[in-house]
């Protein structure tokens, strides 16, 4: 046998050489760890897309819905829905709301409004929306009802939230008046009222209007005095007293004194009230309700006076006059306002009535 030429064993041996380096280079995609990575990467990307439907992503797990109770107004059915993650309201909404004609508006512009409070207060302690009164009532007794059934606290404060556990709310009874009812409800927290709002008032066609404007004034009141001793709004003479009347019985029950007053503000324990006889005029009923302290009329307030056509403007112009000139004279001695004679003598009247009731 002829022996191999060493240039030719040379050459084989660099040619296969080289055909194994092809071979493996050949195989390395498969095998290199960072190739494998790159290529892996946009499978983990899609599984971590589809992980809410998966279960694996815990903090959307932890989100519920709620639905509170339907509230019926006046105008139509409110309810709310709640989205709570980490005992916190995450997104309020209305699955239920009043509708058709000026309804429809009046919702449109409200109930956004009202969950934008909802998410940030945390509680059913949120702002009544003007110009939706009874709206902002169902809304805010539905939300009660679903942070109840989210075992929120009596104070609709979510139970992770300890301060507001302190609060609470006590409704008044409902005061009737020529318009309609009227009833207060009141948020307490350490002895003061820290939110006021009225449930009920008067509506339909000017009561509407009269509602819109005095009830918020009535509430920022009832907050700032504490008691039930607060302002007549002019305009709104009857739903002025029965707020009153209403916010003085949510006191009482709230374990109030006499006056008004929580039972934590001393001073305002000495103050009292009382009411004048019913002086029968030619153009309706007047009464008068006297508040006193240390034997002085700290405030005069007519709770009945004409109302109806020309009367109701006499009675807005002439009563608040007649209410300054009592506290000031402390008397029944005042003056006749100029164009409401009966008004005026009626009002004495009773004036007088009361000062013998107080003992004055």
């Amino acid at each position: 046998m002829k022996k191999s030429h060493p240039i030719r064993r040379v050459v084989l041996a660099t040619a296969a050489t080289v055909s194994g380096i092809v071979l493996l280079l050949s195989l390395k995609p498969a095998s290199d760890p960072a190739a494998a990575s790159a290529g892996g990467a946009p499978q983990q990307s899609v599984a971590g897309q589809e992980s809410p439907q998966g279960g694996s992503s815990q903090q959307s797990s932890q989100a519920r819905t709620v639905t509170g109770a339907v509230a019926s107004t006046q105008y139509g059915p409110v309810q709310v829905r709640l989205t709570l993650a980490g005992g916190k309201i995450t997104k309020a909404e209305a699955v239920q709301a009043p509708s058709g004609g000026r309804s429809t508006q009046v919702t449109d512009d409200a109930v956004p409004r009202l969950n934008q409070q909802a998410v940030t207060a945390g509680t059913a302690d949120i702002d009544t929306v003007t110009g939706a009164t009874y709206t902002s009532a169902g809304y805010k007794q539905s939300l009660q009802s679903a942070l109840d059934k989210a075992g929120s606290t009596g104070s609709g404060a979510p139970a992770s939230k300890a301060p507001a556990a302190q609060a609470r709310t006590v409704t008044g009874a409902v005061a009737t008046t020529q318009y309609g009812p009227v009833q207060v409800r009141l948020t307490l927290a350490g002895g003061k009222i820290t939110k006021a709002e009225a449930v009920q008032a008067p509506s339909g066609g000017r009561s509407t209007q009269v509602t819109d404007d005095a009830v918020p004034r009535l509430n920022q009141q009832a907050v700032t005095a504490g008691t039930a001793d607060i302002d007549t709004v002019t305009g709104a003479t009857y739903t002025s007293a029965g707020y009153k009347q209403s916010l003085q019985s949510a006191l009482d029950k709230a374990g109030s004194t006499g006056s008004g007053a929580p039972a934590s503000k001393a001073p305002a324990a000495q103050a009292r009230t009382v009411t004048g006889a019913v002086a029968t005029t030619q153009y309706g009923p007047v009464q008068v309700r006297l508040t006193l302290a240390g034997g002085k009329i700290t405030k005069a307030e007519a709770v009945q006076a004409p109302s109806g056509g020309r009367s109701t403007q006499v009675t807005d112009d002439a009563v608040p006059r007649l209410n300054q000139q009592a506290v000031t004279a402390g008397t029944a001695d005042i003056d006749t306002v100029s164009g409401a004679t009966y008004t005026s003598a009626g009002y004495k009247q009773s004036l007088q009535s009361a000062l013998d009731k107080a003992g004055g």
